[in-house]
């Protein structure tokens, strides 16, 4: 009987030549007997250590793609034997977003000898490899953490990760990811040879099959087949000038009526750094070779090379203008039929991902439930308009206004095309950017500037004669004396229903009877006049000016005014400019849909009401526990009962749950002690993802009750304190209940001596928390350090007890929280080294510095890292971003 062990090489039975074959072939070569021992080193360059995908003809089978990682507790993933930095300290580590092993940047050139490559991501072209079956093989992985269950005994993966411990507990596939314990009984080599079934998403996923590295062609041909070749060339240049031009890989798909192929487009830039973090999870749950970087060249090659491929869909990760981006190249290339759009929404206005139902920016959702959106999304057509500007021949030379332009910065919206006020505060924003970039790196800054920008403009009345200047004529009838009597300061011409950040500047539905339903694929423009009152209440749900519905615009400017087209402003000069529609873009719009997993059996119809209790959650609760549902739903906070139809979405939800605060005291109403909701709340789905994750706002009109919640549902509030809000537990600002041991407060004799500060020691030591809180009210100094310059702080942590840290923390000076010992640790170092997550919840809680370093350079994170607590650890950097961004946004507000 055999079973993986630690890093010695397992005992393989009976080493035949198809099980030799079968380990070579699966993505377990490291099972295999290790190599020979190597010779001298070869004079051969220096790998490159890749982060992005190869697509040159020098392209690596089962390359690797490293990003750095601070997951210091994780063993590197080639062994003590191979291992060369085992004995070195704060030897940077890397991380493979494909296949997630973690190894010391030195140990990679080690993982040839063991023989371990990533999952591949395409085949050679030869003619062997093209007559061997098309299916994917399994690549299978050791995992010393494993979450979920063992596909063949269905039992858990029971973490064996101590400091000493370095014992496999699973093998899982890094394609489908399937997971089997880690012994004969699960696994067995003959599983080495099944086809893989590509997991969940197999419907999206790209298989590497389809993609085949090409050969060069050979240079000696001969005179004649150099001529048809010349004769060819000419012949497909008529074609398009990238036809016959040679490509390193090339894709020859195997179509079937099942699948949707996916092309997933990240622009980095977009949201933060949130578009850099979420490549490495595309590339763990797709085919690398199908997840692009568009800081890398742009959208054009990968369309051109996938152009073939049919039922393609594409999901564009970004702001509303990296969407325009990849449609304008779709329309350059022509691609019939045109693959559907689909957005993550990465920027900060993202109207058209609103729109269609995506959201107005992403927070948390698993890169999972996006992908199953993404297949499931409806095909629907956006109109798109073409913009075309030429001088206005009537309009005198002493018009023309120092840098003003006559070009328009882009020939086509999706969105919008406006000119007057919020053009101009827009324009103003880039020309200062531009001047002076590193003034704009914040995005609370980039708010302030544009508030500020915005009250000028108004004070100086700027654009109060617009009306003077413009005459507009829509469908040949003349709106010019119309938008004169409104006198406007800003008219947009809008194709979508959203603007400025999720507003709806043509009014809800219902509300515009004179007109037919907006649409943003009728063929029609709506145009709309603000005054500076009705510009100032958008904001807060109010609208403009209807002035009509379109196919086709002629606007005439007599003097330079600001224009901004989808967020891209300019300054144009006297023109005429002409807008029509040019083409019909096919999207994918995020559908409702009840939960695949319904929270009763298929039999049970859904019930007339559901009786639902009400939970909130704080944002300080949500960010440390999110990830552990059990205990989460522990610090949730019961607000009260709701009755709502069964077949109910969110939005109507929510105002059921809105109604608790108005309801009399009685069956199902809120507590009255309980603190009242925030506007900013939302849901949080607690059935359908392995943790808790917001909803945003804008679809909660896509998911039913059912479908995120059933007996109960959770919904977090930005605004609550978190666990200290509740009245059965003592608040950081207020003081702790009086115990029954305490005596009452009074005055100290006239003759009497404060306590010794050794008592108060002891008193931290013995966890005896009546005799602390007695001495503290006694006169005793809180602040008091022993010889080795230990707070009282230290000492409680130390001991464990929550309730002398809970006292010292509400009575002691803030300058307890960053106060350090001889060996410069901070009281949370001590509790991050010592996984006290409760503790340290309370200290970070309290204020507590999480960029003070010790002796060795360590952070609490750090701390955590190392004591092998990942949990712990992943909440303290939650907190230590929020508070450089907090201290960012402190240190750059105007």
């Amino acid at each position: 009987m055999w079973r993986y062990r630690s890093w010695d090489v397992p005992q393989i039975p009976a080493e035949t030549p198809q099980t030799q074959k079968a380990i070579t072939k699966s993505g377990l070569q490291h099972l295999a007997p290790p190599l020979p021992a190597l010779g001298a080193p070869c004079s051969e360059p220096e790998r490159q250590i890749r982060s992005t995908v190869d697509w040159s003809e020098s392209a690596i089978y089962g390359e690797h793609i490293w990003f750095e990682t601070n997951v210091s507790g994780d063993f590197c993933y080639v062994g003590e034997q191979y291992c060369v930095a085992k004995m070195q300290k704060s030897v940077p580590r890397r991380k493979c977003a494909a296949c997630k092993i973690v190894v010391h940047t030195p140990c990679i050139e080690q993982l040839e000898k063991i023989n371990f490559r990533c999952k591949p991501s395409f085949r050679e072209s030869g003619s062997r490899n093209v007559r061997e079956p098309t299916f994917v093989r399994h690549h299978w992985v050791h995992r010393r953490r494993q979450d979920g269950k063992c596909r063949h005994c269905g039992k858990g993966f029971q973490q064996k990760f101590t400091f000493h411990s370095k014992e496999i507990v699973a093998i899982s596939c890094s394609w489908c990811k399937q997971a089997y314990h880690s012994k004969v009984s699960c696994f067995m080599l003959q599983q080495i040879e099944e086809p893989c079934s590509l997991g969940a998403h197999a419907a999206v996923v790209i298989p590497p099959t389809w993609i085949l590295r090409a050969r060069r062609p050979q240079n000696t041909l001969k005179a004649s087949k150099k001529k048809k070749r010349a004769s060819f060339k000419r012949k497909s240049s008529k074609k398009g000038p990238e036809e016959g031009r040679w490509r390193p890989f090339i894709i020859r798909p195997t179509p079937s009526p099942l699948m949707k192929p996916l092309l997933v487009f990240v622009n980095p830039k977009s949201g933060g750094n949130q578009g850099a973090k979420i490549i490495q999870s595309f590339l763990w749950y797709l085919n690398p070779r199908q997840v692009f970087d568009l800081s890398q060249g742009g959208p054009k090659e990968a369309l051109e090379m996938y152009r073939k491929v049919h039922n393609l869909r594409i999901l564009a990760c970004g702001g509303d203008g990296t969407v325009g981006w990849i449609l304008s190249t779709l329309d350059q290339l022509r691609l019939k039929p045109p693959p559907p759009v689909a957005i993550l929404p990465l920027g900060t206005g993202n109207d058209l991902a609103r729109t269609l139902n995506w959201g107005g920016g992403y927070t948390d959702e698993p890169v999972s439930k996006i992908l199953s959106h993404v297949e499931e999304g409806n095909v629907v057509q956006l109109d798109r308009w073409d913009l075309r500007a030429e001088p206005n021949p009537e309009a005198g030379p002493e018009e023309r206004e120092e840098g003003a332009t006559d070009r328009l910065p882009l020939d086509v919206f999706n969105n919008y095309f406006s000119l007057g006020f919020d053009a101009h505060v827009t324009l103003e924003f880039h020309e200062s950017r531009e001047a002076n970039p590193e003034k704009f790196n914040s995005r609370f800054r980039n708010k302030m500037f544009y508030a500020g920008t915005a009250f000028s403009d108004f004070l100086m009345g700027s654009s109060k004669d617009l009306a003077k200047h413009i005459r507009v004529v829509c469908d040949g009838t003349d709106l010019t004396p119309k938008i004169q009597d409104l006198k406007p300061q800003c008219i947009v011409f809008l194709n979508i229903p959203r603007y400025c950040a999720g507003t709806m500047p043509w009014g809800h539905p219902g509300e515009h009877h004179d007109f037919e339903p907006q649409r943003h694929d009728d063929g029609y423009l709506e145009v709309i006049g603000f005054t500076m009152t009705s510009l100032a209440a958008l904001q807060v749900g109010g609208h403009g000016e209807r002035l009509t519905q379109c196919r086709e615009v002629v606007l005439t400017t007599s003097k330079a005014i600001p224009v901004q087209v989808d967020g891209e402003p300019c300054k144009l000069t006297a023109s005429r400019i002409r807008i029509a529609l040019r083409n019909q873009a096919t999207m994918v719009q995020k559908a409702k849909r009840r939960s695949a997993t319904p929270l009763h059996s298929d039999q049970q119809p859904v019930p007339e009401q559901l009786r639902i209790q009400v939970s909130r959650v704080s944002m300080h609760d949500y960010d440390a526990l999110h990830y552990d549902k059990e205990q989460l739903k522990e610090a949730s906070v019961p607000l009260g009962t709701v009755v709502v139809p069964g077949d109910s979405d969110l939005e109507l939800c929510r105002a059921h749950i809105e109604r608790l605060q108005q309801e009399p005291e009685g069956a199902g109403a809120m507590s009255p002690t309980c603190q009242k909701l925030s506007p900013k709340w939302c849901f949080l789905d607690a059935t359908t993802a392995s943790r808790f994750y917001r909803i945003d706002r804008a679809q909660e009109h896509l998911n039913y009750v059912t479908e995120i919640a059933q007996d109960e549902i959770y919904i977090l509030d930005p605004e609550l304190l978190g666990a200290s809000a509740r009245p059965d537990l003592p608040t950081p600002t207020s003081p702790l209940p009086t115990s029954p041991c305490s005596p009452t407060p009074r005055s100290l004799p006239g003759n009497a001596a404060p306590p010794k500060g050794e008592e108060l020691v002891e008193a931290a030591k013995r966890n005896d928390f009546c005799k602390l809180q007695e001495l503290h009210q006694a006169g005793g100094d809180l602040m008091h350090r022993d010889g080795q310059s230990r707070t009282l702080l230290h000492h409680a942590v130390s001991t464990g007890s929550k309730e002398v840290v809970r006292y010292l923390l509400d009575h002691a000076p803030q300058e307890i929280l960053d106060a350090v010992e001889e060996n410069g640790e901070t009281c949370l170092h001590q509790a991050a080294a010592l996984g006290q997550r409760t503790i340290c919840h309370y200290i970070v809680e309290a204020g507590a510095s999480l960029m003070k370093t010790d002796q060795q350079g360590d952070t609490p994170r750090q701390r955590a890292e190392k004591a092998q607590d990942t949990e712990l650890a992943a909440y303290l950097e939650n907190r230590q971003h929020y508070q450089m961004v907090q201290r960012e946004d402190q240190e750059t507000a105007v």
